[in-house]
C-alpha cells in the first residue's frame, strides 16, 4: 500500500505490534478526552492565505538555541522505542540527522545516551525525568553532555503517572529482553510485574514528587547545557519557567496520557506565546499529523513542533525508512502549506494568515 500521510502509518503498526506495546504508545489518560482533542482542535483553525505571492522558493530553515536544522519539525521523546523495532533510537537518530532536524531522546530510552551518539552526528536534546535520587539525575545530564547532546528538555508535568487505563488492564511491563539503557548498572533499568501498570508502579517507586521551580535553578548547577522546559500549559508557568532561568517552553500536555481534560497544546499555545513576550522561544508537541498543522503553530506563535506518536508508528512499520518518510511528508505538506499561503519564509507566517474559532465568535462551534 502507498502511504500518502503520517496517519496511515498507526493502523499498520496496531497491526505489527503486540496489544500491549500498541496500547502504550496509542493511548492517553482516562477518558481520552484531552487525547482526541489534541486533534480535534486543529480543525477549529481555518487559513486566511495570500494569493499573487512569488513563492517560487520557500525557505523552511530555521535555528533552535542557536542550532540551524532544515526545517521547524523536530523529534519528540517517545520511550522503549525498541518495542517498536529492533533498531529503536538508533533509527530514529539516523532519520532525524538526514532530515537535518532534532532528535529528542527520552530517559526512558531503550538505547543509552552513548549508543546514541555512536550513531553519528546529529543534534540531540535529552528529556530528563528527576529521580528521588539527584545523583542518579546528575550522573545522567552528565553523560548526555559528554555524549554531545545539545539541550536538556525538562519533563515538569509528571510527578505522578497519568492514569492510562490500556496499561493497567494490559499489566503493562517493559518485555524482558529489553531495559531502560541509560540506567544499567544502577539497577533502574527493568521494571516490575504488577497486577497494574508496570510503568506506573516504577514511577511511584522513582520520580520525585517535590520537583518544583527550585530544582530547575538547581539543574543549571549541574550543567551547562540549555533546559527546555516541557508541560507548560499556562501563562503564569510561563513567567515561572523565564523566571527559573529556561531557555525555551515547550508546550505540552505530554501527549494526552497526565492529566485528562486539559486542553490542547493547540489551544494552549497562544497564551503561553503571550506570556512568554519573544524572552524565549515556545514550542509545541501534541497532535501534529499534517504540514497544516505545523503552520497553524507556527501562526500562533511557536518557533518549531515536535513530533512523537508519528515517529514509533512509522518505526514500527517501516523501521527508519517509515521515520525518514514521516519528516519528509510533513516537510513537504508544510512546504505547500506555505506556498499556497503566500509564505516564502517562517517569519512570514503571521497570526493574520490564520482565523481561529475563538477569533470570531458569529462562526459555528463546528466549523
Amino acid at each position: 500500500m502507498e502511504i500518502t500521510n503520517v496517519t496511515e502509518y498507526e493502523a499498520i503498526a496496531k497491526e505489527k505490534l503486540p496489544k500491549m506495546v500498541y496500547d502504550y504508545y496509542a493511548s492517553g489518560a482516562e477518558d481520552q478526552w484531552t487525547l482526541k482533542e489534541n486533534r480535534n482542535a486543529f480543525s477549529r483553525i481555518l487559513f486566511r492565505p495570500r494569493i499573487l505571492v512569488d513563492v517560487s522558493k520557500i525557505d523552511m530553515a530555521t535555528t533552535v538555541l542557536g542550532f540551524k536544522i532544515s526545517m521547524p519539525i523536530m523529534i519528540a521523546p517517545t520511550a522503549m522505542q525498541k518495542m517498536a523495532h529492533p533498531e529503536g533510537e538508533y533509527a530514529t537518530a539516523r532519520a532525524a540527522s538526514a532530515a537535518g532536524t532534532i532528535m529528542t531522546l527520552s530517559s526512558w530510552a531503550t538505547s543509552s545516551v552513548e549508543e546514541v551518539a555512536s550513531t553519528g552526528p546529529g543534534i540531540r536534546f535529552f528529556q530528563l525525568y528527576v529521580y528521588k535520587d539527584r545523583n542518579v539525575v546528575a550522573q545522567l545530564v552528565r553523560r548526555a553532555e559528554r555524549a554531545g547532546f545539545n539541550a536538556i528538555a525538562l519533563t515538569v508535568d509528571t510527578p505522578r503517572l497519568g492514569r492510562r487505563e490500556a496499561d493497567i488492564k494490559n499489566r503493562f511491563v517493559l518485555p524482558p529482553f529489553l531495559t531502560l539503557k541509560n540506567f544499567d548498572g544502577l539497577n533502574l533499568g527493568t521494571m516490575d510485574k504488577t497486577n497494574d501498570s508496570g510503568l506506573a508502579s516504577y514511577v511511584a517507586g522513582q520520580i520525585d514528587r517535590s520537583l518544583s521551580w527550585k530544582d530547575v535553578k538547581w539543574l543549571q548547577t549541574i550543567t551547562r547545557l540549555p533546559i527546555l522546559v516541557k508541560g507548560v500549559l499556562t501563562a503564569e508557568d510561563t513567567r515561572l519557567a523565564i523566571q527559573a532561568g529556561a531557555a525555551g517552553i515547550i508546550v505540552s500536555n505530554h501527549g494526552a496520557r497526565q492529566l485528562d481534560y486539559v486542553p490542547a497544546t493547540i489551544m494552549a499555545l497562544e497564551e503561553v506565546v503571550k506570556a512568554a513576550q519573544g524572552r524565549v522561544p515556545v514550542f509545541l508537541d501534541g497532535g501534529i499529523r499534517r504540514g497544516t498543522d505545523v503552520f497553524k503553530a507556527l501562526a500562533l506563535g511557536a518557533s518549531g513542533i515536535f513530533i512523537g506518536r508519528p515517529v514509533v508508528f512509522s518505526l514500527a512499520a517501516e523501521g527508519e525508512a517509515g521515520v525518514r518518510k514521516v519528516l519528509q511528508m510533513l516537510r513537504d505538506e508544510f512546504e505547500i502549506t506555505m506556498a499556497l499561503s503566500g509564505c516564502r519564509s517562517l517569519k512570514e507566517i503571521t497570526r493574520d494568515h490564520i482565523v481561529a474559532e475563538w477569533d470570531r465568535p458569529y462562526l459555528s462551534p463546528r466549523l
